[in-house]
């Protein structure tokens, strides 16, 4: 059985993510096929509409395929973890300037890579069970795939609070923070496909489209806006400690990595800066490039996922990151800088 399910139905092409029982994780080959998929029906004019899913009932898709990185980065391999980067980013951007409608229906869990191939297009459908979060830090990276960009925009500091957290976010917060378009409630997919394949025509979403849940997270924000807008992360720390809410918070963070929740602060603080999703992949790049060799990857995967101990051993205390060292993470990587106009490979 194909990782991921490639057909043309009518005037649209289809993609449906294939892995439930890895919760639809993206391996390289299934990039690759989408990205091959993509190309192949912008060049064709009796495709006028993408429409991509996931089977299963838990996840559109919980990510990358992490393990696949692991292995390799554990036997000295750095290069296959780059490359799948490279290529990923390279699609992501591709999603988002692709000239013809992306619908995206997002079910369940949508995390890092999941997010990559769905919250690009242009139109995001979420129903009652999305989930969906930017949860690196926990494994010692930083939010990828675009992730820097669309925390920029989100309301406030709620793009700082999203990224070091991982916060799973409801369809109402999903479509505040700009991370989804359209509530559509499960029971109504049937009749959104339906209608999607037999008109090829990407407004029939606006019509099932319903009024989201409300926001949970919008009670939050002047509590978000003074912790979160800290200069750096150790100030940060600092100001969740005189609230009970911020302690609460502070019991998630400290089992993630420091070095990673700082390059995730400024990562999203130089997307406000410098906004454009191009650039900021570019500036990612550099910090998972590094995060495999100079950083806490593999240690977070292996805590995480591999052992699952869920004691990793970081390289930093919670308040011990230093500037320099940040700035270093993020530093340009020269020849090797992500060319975003490069093909697959």
């Amino acid at each position: 059985m194909s990782d991921i399910v490639i057909r043309v139905e009518g005037r649209v092409g289809r993609l449906t993510l294939n892995r439930p029982e890895a919760l639809n994780a993206l391996s390289y080959e299934m990039v690759r096929a989408i990205e091959d998929a993509l190309g192949r029906w912008r060049e064709d004019p009796a495709v006028q509409l993408v429409l991509i899913d996931g089977a299963g009932e838990r996840a559109f898709s919980a990510g990358g395929d992490i393990r696949q990185i692991y292995r390799t980065g554990r036997q000295g391999d750095f290069f296959f973890a780059r490359r799948f980067w490279a290529d990923e980013y390279r699609l992501n951007a591709r999603i988002a300037r692709y000239p013809k409608p992306y619908v995206a229906l997002t079910h369940g869990l949508v995390m890092g890579g999941g997010v990559g191939v769905s919250v690009h297009g242009s139109h995001r459908v979420v129903c009652e069970s999305s989930r969906i979060a930017m949860p690196e830090c926990a494994i010692g990276l930083v939010p990828d795939v675009g992730g820097s960009e669309l925390l920029a925009g989100a309301p406030g500091h709620l793009g700082e609070f999203l990224g070091l957290t991982g916060h799973r976010m409801g369809p109402g917060d999903a479509i505040r923070a700009g991370f989804a378009d359209h509530f559509v409630p499960a029971t109504r997919w049937p009749a959104l496909v339906a209608d999607l394949l037999e008109t090829a025509d990407a407004d029939i979403v606006d019509r099932h489209a319903e009024p989201p849940p409300a926001a949970a997270l919008a009670s939050d924000q002047p509590a978000i806006d003074d912790a979160f807008s800290a200069p750096d992360l150790a100030t940060l720390i600092a100001r969740l400690e005189v609230s009970d809410w911020g302690m609460q918070l502070l019991k998630g963070l400290v089992r993630f990595s420091p070095l990673a929740m700082a390059a995730t602060l400024e990562l999203i603080r130089a997307a406000r800066r410098e906004p454009g999703l191009e650039a900021a992949l570019a500036r990612e790049y550099r910090a998972v490039w590094r995060a495999i060799g100079d950083g806490d990857l593999l240690e977070g995967i292996r805590a995480q996922v591999i052992d699952k101990d869920r004691a990793p051993q970081w390289r930093h205390a919670l308040d011990g990151v230093r500037r320099e060292e940040v700035e270093a993470m993020l530093a340009p990587l020269g020849a090797d800088e992500l060319d975003i106009t490069r093909g697959p490979g």
